[in-house]
């Protein structure tokens, strides 16, 4: 009820009103059943813009920071993510994680649509990145159709750091299900969810448009807070000097 009350009356009209959202392929999302939305990652906002203009609920899995802050902020950032459909997925890896994917699981069992960032984390620079193998394994093990999302031009209206968005114009393009059957008896097997993730990632390249890297996101932001870190210190050095 609050989902549909924030994406009728609140959030809806103000997001298309300020951000004239476009979007291209709406169709494809099925109108009814289980189906994972997987889309590149440019932005906060992207779980704003796509859940604002697919008619059927969206349900995201968002990284579990936004849902244990403290303070005032952290609780009303808590809040807005669980009203919008939102759950946490923890993302350190093994049985976490593992716990993490099958709440999402428990959405397709129930006929519901889940989107979800197979990159694991938002990109760095705008570029796509090699995809995590859960959006595989939840798409064998649930069987059901993966369809490919890009979100365009989302990381200008929020990049990384900023705390407001800047008001302008964004796009969605959504691609053709993705019909993985061949693969439902081998859902365990690593090599098997490497290849549909790997094919995954072309669709939503080629509907993007972005430079692709076959790195993990995750790894590059680390290396880039790194360096981050080493320049700092430098420049600390020097003035201390």
């Amino acid at each position: 009820m609050v989902y549909w009350i924030l994406k009728r009356i609140f959030i809806g009209p103000i997001v298309k009103l300020l951000f004239r959202p476009w979007i291209k392929g709406l169709a494809n999302v099925p109108g009814e059943g289980a189906a994972i939305l997987a889309s590149n990652h440019l932005s906060f906002s992207d779980s704003i813009f796509l859940p604002v203009m697919v008619h059927r609920p969206v349900v995201f899995l968002a990284k579990q920071e936004y849902f244990t802050g403290t303070g005032l902020k952290g609780r009303l950032t808590a809040l807005f993510f669980r009203a919008t459909n939102q759950l946490p997925m923890n993302r350190s890896g093994g049985e976490a994680s593992t716990a993490s994917l099958d709440a999402g699981g428990g959405v397709l069992r129930s006929g519901g649509l889940l989107g979800i960032y197979p990159e694991g984390t938002r990109s760095p620079d705008g570029r796509l990145y090699r995809g995590k193998v859960g959006v595989a394994r939840l798409a064998l093990t649930a069987r059901v159709p993966v369809v490919p999302v890009a979100m365009i031009g989302t990381e200008k209206v929020q990049p990384i750091g900023q705390r407001f968005p800047s008001i302008r114009r964004v796009g969605i393009v959504i691609g053709r299900p993705l019909d993985f059957s061949e693969f439902y008896d081998r859902a365990e097997d690593r090599g098997v969810q490497r290849e549909v993730t790997d094919r995954i990632m072309r669709h939503i390249q080629q509907l993007s448009a972005q430079d692709y890297a076959d790195v993990y996101a995750a790894v590059v932001k680390a290396q880039l807070a790194e360096q981050a870190s080493h320049a700092k210190r430098r420049t600390r050095g020097t003035h201390d000097a």
